[in-house]
């Protein structure tokens, strides 16, 4: 990994912990992108998708932003077929939403 930088890798950390704490602060609620993203899928609770939605998209602009600002960035290369990283992705949330967690 030549282009690792402890810096780097502190202050995503940083911007990740304090938008996990903003959340719980403002907004009384927990991070958990499983549990975001199972409840804004349907069924849902009325009134109480909006700010699920802004966060989803807000994690998507902010990779894209992040690319936009610096053309530097690593590419990542993934072998893996799309399919079987959903159907991955899916074991994971099931796992953690019967783990509550």
């Amino acid at each position: 990994m030549e282009n690792f930088s402890p810096y780097s890798a502190l202050s995503g950390g940083l911007l990740i912990g304090l938008s996990a704490a903003l959340l719980m602060l403002l907004n009384g609620r927990i991070a958990g992108i499983s549990g975001i993203i199972s409840r804004t899928l349907p069924p849902y609770q009325r009134g109480d998708t909006a700010w699920r939605v802004f966060f989803l998209t807000g994690l998507l602009l902010g990779s894209l932003g992040s690319r936009l600002v610096d053309q530097n960035v690593a590419d990542i290369r993934i072998d893996t077929p799309l399919s079987v990283l959903l159907i991955a992705g899916l074991l994971v949330g099931y796992g953690t939403s019967l783990g509550s967690g």
